[in-house]
């Protein structure tokens, strides 16, 4: 009987619990709701991992709200950066199998490959690729005006590009750097990246919704459309084309697939009984391998990246992480290797910091803290270019718009069209068109026409420079720390 009664207070304790956490739940979904509307998000979706276990899961408004389609557990959202993840396991798999060593350099396996300088070409090794210690930078200008599909060709134009930053003594986000290292990938394999992610990682970890292409995505049913903000309103946005930055940004996937990468990580690259990301890459790549300078404070003394992971310390808990931005959507993927916790959050808002609003509530939740649920709703506007005015009252432009007019050209980059049309200067980038809006003497600004539907602001200066004799010869754009000098064609 003392048996029988011992298991029937464990049997009502048991259940007791579930209902109370039952309870808890619900509440957390009520505020994640309340949180939602006070960032006028339109969707999101949201899992939570303790212990091996999925123990909640939930999606909150709609995934196409013009027709009204919820969001679930199942719906696909594009992932940004926590892509860089998947892209650095793929080099620890190499590794393993002792076809890479992430300790040599890019060039060991790509053929006739080099940097700017010598500096570049004696240190930069993968490790500092997955880093971002390599100094490379993001090199937007050259990835985003100027987009290249081909992985080789992308890394090819290194050769022309300044480095951004001091080689092995900085930290420089890099998605350049991550296309390069899927370049080793790839040429170490003789495999596209998008064959390597799926047949090494999506395949063994049973992520059946999670693509590497929009074609992809599209053919599922149940994928999100991306918003933004303008003025207090919702607004739709296009889905952002990766081109060559794919291994940096381009996956798409689930709150259920992303569990599985979570509980891989959490069980040291094992997934199902099978060691799927090898475990030595798992602790280095959840290791400090490169220091990011912050304000000395109490969180401080941990605040860094591992390989396609930041490590920083939370409310005294040691913490691996990595968000992610594509236009319309913002991520987060937040573990806590020691507590066996994890919580993954997709919004389809762009630029938004409700992903880091909601894991911070779940995290404190979770470790028994108070959440202090008091924080700041921050959305950034979307970029919107303004009706054509003048910005400089009557001053005219330095030469006769026909003087600008030519095509200028830049190694490592790519060529600008500069055209006059209904007296004013435009330029004509291979996916971009961009009107010229005066400021003074020879510098002018890029702005949006109204044909411009991407979600980054594009309004930077462009200088013309003249040679001795008096013509105009370059075109300084200011994208970069250094402006990016293109000149014009004979």
């Amino acid at each position: 009987m003392k048996i029988i009664g011992t298991l029937v207070l464990l049997l009502c304790t048991y259940v007791g619990l579930s209902q109370q956490t039952k309870t808890n739940w619900e509440s957390l979904s009520n505020d994640i709701e309340n949180l939602r509307n006070q960032y006028k998000a339109v969707g999101l979706s949201i899992a939570v991992i303790q212990n091996n276990q999925l123990i909640y899961s939930e999606g909150f408004g709609y995934r196409d709200l013009e027709n009204q389609l919820v969001v679930d557990t199942k719906t696909v959202f594009p992932i940004g950066s926590i892509t860089k993840s998947f892209t650095g396991s793929l080099l620890g798999i190499l590794e393993s199998k002792e076809q890479v060593s992430l300790r040599d350099k890019p060039s060991s396996y790509i053929p006739n490959f080099r940097f700017y300088n010598d500096e570049m070409n004696n240190l930069i090794t993968i490790e500092d690729l997955l880093s971002h210690k390599s100094g490379i930078g993001n090199q937007d200008t050259s990835l985003v005006f100027f987009p290249e599909s081909d992985n080789l060709k992308t890394v090819e134009r290194l050769r022309y590009l300044k480095p951004e930053a001091e080689i092995k003594n900085s930290f420089e986000y890099s998605n350049m750097g991550y296309v390069l290292a899927a370049t080793v990938v790839e040429q170490s394999t003789n495999k596209k990246w998008a064959h390597s992610i799926q047949e090494n990682l999506f395949n063994p970890l049973q992520m059946n919704h999670s693509f590497t292409s929009l074609e992809e995505m599209k053919k599922s049913n149940n994928f999100s459309l991306g918003y933004g903000m303008s003025q207090g309103q919702v607004q739709g946005i296009n889905f952002e084309e990766f081109y060559s930055i794919a291994p940096a940004g381009a996956i798409k996937s689930n709150v259920i697939d992303l569990s599985n990468w979570m509980l891989t990580w959490l069980n040291k690259g094992v997934f199902n009984g099978t060691q799927v990301i090898p475990e030595d890459y798992v602790k280095k790549a959840t290791s400090l391998q490169n220091y990011k300078n912050d304000d000395y404070e109490k969180e401080a003394y941990l605040f860094g990246d591992g390989f396609g992971w930041r490590l920083r310390s939370s409310y005294g808990h040691f913490r691996v992480d990595h968000g992610g931005n594509t236009y319309g959507f913002t991520s987060l993927v937040v573990m806590f290797p020691f507590e066996k916790m994890g919580i993954v959050v997709l919004t389809n808002q762009d630029n938004s910091l409700l992903p880091y609003m909601i894991s911070d509530y779940i995290s404190k939740k979770l470790l028994n803290l108070d959440p202090k649920f008091e924080y700041p709703v921050v959305v950034k506007e979307l970029y919107k270019p303004k009706a054509n005015e003048a910005t400089n009252g009557n001053v005219v432009p330095a030469h006769p718009l026909k003087h600008y007019c030519g095509t200028y050209r830049a190694d490592g980059f790519g060529e600008i069209q500069i055209i006059e049309e209904d007296q004013e200067l435009f330029a004509v980038l291979p996916t971009f068109k961009f009107r010229l809006e005066h400021l003074q003497a020879d510098r002018f600004f890029l702005k949006g026409t109204d044909q411009f539907t991407d979600a980054f602001n594009p309004e930077f200066t462009v200088q013309f420079r003249t040679s001795i004799t008096g013509e105009i010869g370059l075109l300084d754009m200011h994208s970069q720390k250094e402006p990016v000098s293109f000149i014009k064609q004979k």
